[in-house]
């Protein structure tokens, strides 16, 4: 099972939203953790989807970082002592995942050591609904998704009451497999009570929730940011939603996490506007697209578009 941030046409972002002034401190947090990816050449480590291993692996390279994919709880544990953060992909199960990743978890949570999730189908099949309901318990630091995914984990952690659900759209929304059957702006509720939620279980107090689209929306609960722009190419490769995921480790590895989200997804979309304009389809794309994370430098992925609501 492969993970695609979803095909959308672009919401209309809020009258009420801004640019971030080129010299906001975001700004200069997104610069500043893009310079220390490439000095530091951090570790993040993946327990991801079989399909997009390759992707995961090469994109946290290209943007200056390391990669380590294991899928024993104990090697995990391990490698987390020398690691900056970790990635959990649930977009591919085999039995035994459902003992250990919750172990994983609960190990992360008794060191306070920072990782990613994908809810990857999030609501399909009772052994991955088993999995990610265990997650409230050990919760992590960011989670990446697409719209639905978003939406289905904050039901399922049960997050909402009657009062919440209308704000997060259909209450019987799931994936269409791996895609989204959402709108990010739908899932801006749930996302905001999701981050919520991962803050005030976070052992630095910080956290936050990155919902992947035609334009990304990011928060930590108390502001939302959209981020606008990437290529509609990366609908076309298989695991562009994976691997965003693996880098977003890469980046908290040496920031905070909502900077690491924003760094991570403006650095995508950055690298593959840059891609599409020497594309000739999605073969050519992706390798394009792995050189473009390279060459992207901290300036240009500061100077994304970035609006704030």
């Amino acid at each position: 099972m492969s993970d695609t941030t979803p095909s959308q046409t672009p919401s209309t972002a809020k009258a009420n939203t801004e640019q971030l002034a080129a010299d906001h401190p975001l700004r200069q947090a997104i610069q500043e953790a893009a310079r220390q990816v490439r000095q530091q050449t951090p570790l993040a480590q993946s327990f991801t989807n079989f399909v997009t291993i390759n992707l995961v692996a090469n994109a946290q390279l290209a943007v200056g970082g390391s990669a380590a994919m294991s899928y024993l709880p104990d090697d995990i544990a391990d490698v987390s002592e020398i690691s900056g953060a970790s990635y959990i992909n649930v977009g591919t199960l085999l039995p035994f995942f459902a003992q250990a990743l919750p172990e994983i978890a609960q190990e992360f949570a008794r060191t306070g050591h920072p990782w990613v999730l994908d809810p990857v189908a999030a609501g399909l099949g009772n052994t991955r609904t088993a999995i990610l309901s265990s997650f409230k318990e050990y919760p992590p630091t960011v989670v990446r998704g697409n719209a639905s995914e978003i939406i289905t984990l904050a039901h399922m952690w049960e997050l909402e009451d009657g009062d919440d659900a209308g704000h997060s759209g259909n209450q019987d929304s799931r994936p269409a497999g791996v895609e989204s059957v959402d709108d990010v702006e739908h899932a801006r509720h749930a996302a905001t009570i999701l981050a919520r939620y991962l803050v005030a279980h976070s052992a630095s107090g910080k956290a936050c929730v990155a919902v992947s689209g035609a334009v990304d929306l990011i928060t930590d609960g108390s502001l939302v940011y959209r981020l606008p722009g990437g290529s509609e190419l990366m609908t076309k490769i298989t695991g562009a939603g994976c691997s965003l995921g693996g880098v977003i480790g890469t980046y908290l590895a040496v920031s905070d996490p909502l900077t690491a989200a924003l760094a991570a997804s403006a650095h995508y979309n950055v690298a593959s506007e840059q891609a599409a304009r020497s594309a000739k389809g999605p073969g050519s794309f992706q390798g394009a697209f792995l050189d473009s994370l390279w060459n992207a430098s901290a300036t240009d992925i500061a100077n994304a578009p970035i609006l704030l609501s």
